[in-house]
């Protein structure tokens, strides 16, 4: 299975790789509330200048957006497809819109979901060199040796990134290659998600007469985009809260060590409010854009909210509610996602890194007071991330919900390294020794 997985994954950057050579790409943010699509056109320099370095981060050049559209997400749950045929519809609504702003036809798209029960492990591996000068194959031969816990089925590799090598005990090397040395060593952090989430959003691509070129957790290309680069390379957590799901990624020396995700997000604000008022959800959803927040004061007692029923009953549809009322019923639900997003973070050892930034991104981190709420609960020194300025992107999608747009947009750029970019003997493939992450961070950091 592991075998089948390096190999298609290999496919997949193959097809980056014709992407980038006919010179234009789409990229795909599938999510519970909205579908987003960039398209992107990258010129020769940035064809020509691929970055060689082991696991270096994205740069800011090399394309521009030349086309992007929403469609509001239709069979997607907790960030996973749950009705294949809507979903398809929605990015096929997407893609044409965006293709259409571009004047270009695309053939590639490279895609991130969230959800999906991500789990993180570290793995960590030695091996001799006898004084040789490390090379491509020896970079391999060390991958080749981390041990693969046993991850059970139903489940797949997402990501497997070397993060660190040492030499000779030297640690905190991104790159060995062309030194001296008699023992080389690597930690990789590899992320699994569920088999299922993988293979719908593949299935859908492919039924949209596309081909997979790249695919990512949000979690990881919200890190990319909105954490700047001091909190990448010092220890920081992007907490991204999306529609369905909240995405949590810790980053440390420039990559993602953890990821996890909560099943809950603006959606589940949106219905509380909803089901607490007695109005549609898109009532609820215009009434907690404009009037939302989770911190009261004696003036939100009586700032009165008009809120519209659609019976047809004037006198019972014509309704107020005070701000305060409408705090009560968020503030809950936001407290909820906040704890479990701080368990996630207490479970990964977070405290144990150097520094402890926390940023906030995602469409559902644009609620009124929610950065003074979570650095109370979670503890935290925490701000609000917008995503990095990428030239040509529209001023509509510039704020913190299309941060997973923009960063699979650099990750499609410029990828980090992946155990499947090295020629790994296929021989060497699932072992039984398990790492957990926050072990491994005390262990190697």
């Amino acid at each position: 299975m592991m075998t089948d997985l390096y190999q298609s994954q290999r496919a997949m950057r193959q097809m980056r790789q014709q992407a980038l050579q006919r010179g234009v790409v789409a990229i795909l943010d599938v999510g519970t509330s909205k579908i987003a699509c960039l398209v992107l056109r990258f010129d020769g320099s940035a064809r020509l200048s691929e970055d060689n370095s082991i696991g270096s981060l994205p740069g800011q050049s090399g394309f521009r957006v030349v086309g992007a559209a929403t469609t509001r997400s239709r069979g997607v749950r907790f960030g996973e497809i749950t009705a294949m045929q809507e979903t398809e519809r929605a990015i096929r609504t997407a893609i044409q819109a965006a293709q259409k702003m571009a004047e270009v036809r695309v053939d590639h798209v490279i895609a991130c979901f969230s959800g999906a029960n991500p789990r993180s492990y570290g793995l960590a591996a030695n091996v001799a060199l006898a004084g040789q000068v490390v090379t491509e194959h020896e970079v391999a031969r060390v991958l080749s040796a981390c041990e693969v816990p046993d991850y059970g089925p139903g489940r797949e590799v997402l990501h497997a990134q070397p993060v660190n090598f040492a030499l000779d005990h030297r640690s905190g090397l991104s790159d060995p290659r062309g030194q001296l040395g008699q023992e080389l060593s690597v930690d990789m952090h590899m992320l699994t998600v569920d088999a299922d989430a993988i293979q719908n959003l593949v299935h859908c691509v492919k039924r949209c007469d596309l081909e997979l070129a790249g695919i990512a957790s949000s979690g990881y290309v919200s890190g990319i985009s909105a954490l700047v680069e001091d909190e990448q390379e010092l220890g920081a957590a992007c907490i991204d809260m999306g529609g369905g799901s909240t995405s949590v990624s810790i980053f440390m020396k420039k990559h993602m060590i953890f990821a996890d995700s909560v099943r809950m997000g603006g959606h589940h604000v949106t219905s509380d409010i909803s089901m607490g008022l007695s109005v549609p959800m898109a009532t609820a959803e215009r009434i907690k854009t404009f009037y939302g927040g989770v911190h009261a004061t004696g003036m939100d007692d009586r700032e009165m909210i008009e809120i519209g029923g659609d019976t047809g009953d004037w006198e019972h549809d014509r309704r107020t509610v005070s701000r305060a009322e409408l705090i009560g019923i968020m503030r809950p639900r936001v407290e909820e996602i906040l704890e479990e997003v701080r368990a996630r973070l207490d479970a990964a050892g977070f405290d144990h890194l150097p520094s402890q930034q926390i940023v906030l991104t995602g469409g559902g981190s644009q609620i009124l007071g929610l950065d003074g709420l979570a650095s109370r609960i979670l503890g935290q020194q925490v701000r609000l991330g917008r995503p990095l300025r990428v030239h040509g992107l529209p001023q509509a999608a510039t704020g913190p919900a299309f941060a997973g747009a923009v960063g699979l947009s650099l990750f499609a750029a410029h990828p980090q390294d992946e155990w499947w970019d090295f020629e790994i003997p296929v021989d060497r493939y699932p072992g039984q020794s398990l790492w957990r992450a926050v072990k491994w961070f005390r262990d190697n950091w």
